[in-house]
């Protein structure tokens, strides 16, 4: 049997979004925020619906937490790469955090917000680390504003389970797991990972998901968008680079491109991909989509 792959949104979530495996989610969440920030439990604020989930496919899969103390959790398995993923991080922390001020609140009320992106490409290019944290700090004393943001990023990519050292921590060892389940078995799998009951408890939920046929097949139509898209963006890519090559100067590389994303975009439309996905992938505003999407009409 091949397992899924857990990095993929869909099999993360349900990894670690449902009320069965909170524990696995604690264990997470703990291995990457400070010992002042560690839960002991929490409330899932939007766990897994199957229901929402098949009806738009192409919504994001974060998982959304509060703890005992008030504190809230946004972790998020991001799949496919984004110039702009820093910013999203961002506004998606300032509405989570701007959210908890229902009517009647003061903001005294406000309490810290944590945003964890795990991304499965490179984003940071100049930090050799693959868990970077960010705060609002002052640029001469470094001391903190405010102890209530807090960002996260832990690239894979930059994890190198080749040292000797990579299973050393318990953060080490979750990012060993979802680069590594998919090839691991009860002989592979490392000591340090079978030692450790929450990792183990998700290596069984997702062996138990492998074999399930109607998980499986929500998993293969996640994983072909996942690749139509990626097709899709290495494709304007690669147009664009030639077509500015082709001349010569800078303008016809900007046109190069810009023709590339319409080229690209048009594919994405024929693959019946929503306006607004079609827009966030191709880097397109929404009205130049909605007139590319009117030459398909009769």
């Amino acid at each position: 049997m091949c397992k899924m792959n857990p990095r993929v949104d869909f099999v993360f979530k349900k990894l670690f979004g449902t009320e069965e495996s909170k524990d696995i989610l604690i264990d997470l969440i703990n291995s990457i925020v400070s010992e002042k920030d560690t839960v002991v439990d929490i409330e899932l604020r939007n766990p897994y619906n199957e229901k929402q989930f098949l009806e738009d496919k192409r919504s994001v899969l974060d998982i959304k937490a509060r703890s005992e103390e008030g504190k809230w959790y946004d972790i998020e398995m991001q799949v496919l790469p984004e110039d702009w993923f820093a910013k999203r991080s961002l506004y998606y922390w300032s509405r989570l955090y701007s959210e908890q001020l229902q009517e009647g609140k003061h903001y005294r009320d406000l309490t810290k917000t944590i945003c964890i992106n795990i991304l499965n490409f490179s984003q940071l290019y100049d930090e050799p680390l693959y868990h970077n944290v960010y705060k609002v700090r002052n640029v001469v004393s470094n001391s903190e504003l405010l102890d209530e943001f807090e960002l996260h990023f832990i690239e894979l990519r930059k994890y190198d389970e080749s040292l000797a050292d990579s299973l050393k921590t318990a953060l080490d060892r979750w990012v060993n797991f979802l680069k590594l389940a998919g090839v691991y078995d009860s002989e592979t799998m490392p000591e340090e990972l079978k030692a450790s009951p929450p990792v183990r408890k998700a290596m069984n939920l997702l062996e138990r998901l492998s074999a399930t046929k109607e998980e499986r097949a929500i998993y293969d139509d996640r994983l072909k968008w996942i690749r139509d898209v990626e097709s899709s963006l290495e494709t304007m890519e690669r147009r664009g680079r030639e077509l500015g090559r082709a001349e010569g100067i800078e303008i016809g590389r900007e046109q190069g491109l810009e023709q590339a994303k319409k080229e690209n975009a048009r594919r994405m439309l024929r693959k019946g991909m929503s306006i607004a996905d079609v827009s966030e992938y191709a880097d397109l505003p929404e009205d130049a989509v909605r007139l590319l999407a009117s030459e398909f009409q009769d």
